[in-house]
């Protein structure tokens, strides 16, 4: 009987997943890797296979994390320039980085807490800036094809716009992962949507 092949990649996912949903449910400090074992019904020995400790776990998982979101988020930058839909050519790919539904709302806290023990955890510091800045970039490229679009004055500070979006989008996502029933996805929306309005 051959041994059965493990596929690395997969298994690399597998765990990222794991850390995850460990995470979501009790913080960054309970993602050990006895409990991401547990969480992915693995032995320790097969997490140590992959990665040194503690650390190097949670910086594949924030990796992982921030590839996923990039690459769904890009697939939307594509067709932001859609004829078809000219009054609102940023506004669905903003809402992709916001807590409107499970999935996103999984990601924002997992962002949340990424952000919040880098402040003390030196090893995410580096993504938890890529993070800050990505958020930027998509800011400014939303409000680029808006610009371009007719759909924003021209007179606006594009960088200065950057920065309030960015903001508001941070505000908005801290408010519906907090405040769930508070901040609900109907108004987080309609506050996003009457600041790119606002902007005409």
């Amino acid at each position: 009987m051959s041994p059965r092949v493990v596929d690395p990649v997969a298994r690399r996912q597998a765990v990222a997943e794991a850390v995850f949903r460990v995470v979501v449910r009790d913080g960054v400090e309970q993602a050990s890797l006895r409990n991401v074992a547990v969480e992915a019904g693995l032995s320790i020995g097969s997490i140590r296979h992959y990665f040194d400790n503690h650390d190097a776990v949670v910086v594949f998982a924030v990796e992982f994390l921030i590839d996923s979101v990039d690459q769904r988020v890009f697939e939307h930058v594509k067709t932001m320039r859609d004829p078809a839909d000219p009054r609102r050519p940023g506004e669905r790919v903003l809402a992709e980085v916001l807590p409107l539904d499970d999935r996103r709302r999984d990601e924002a806290v997992l962002w949340l807490a990424f952000a919040t023990a880098a402040r003390t955890r030196s090893s995410l510091l580096p993504h938890a800036e890529r993070l800050y800045d990505g958020l930027r970039k998509l800011c400014r490229r939303a409000l680029t094809v808006m610009s371009e679009a007719g759909t924003i004055a021209a007179t606006h500070d594009l960088a200065l716009e950057t920065e309030r979006l960015a903001s508001l989008i941070n505000g908005l996502t801290v408010d519906g992962v907090l405040h769930p029933d508070r901040m609900t996805p109907d108004l987080t929306v309609s506050v996003l949507r009457a600041h790119l309005d606002s902007l005409r």
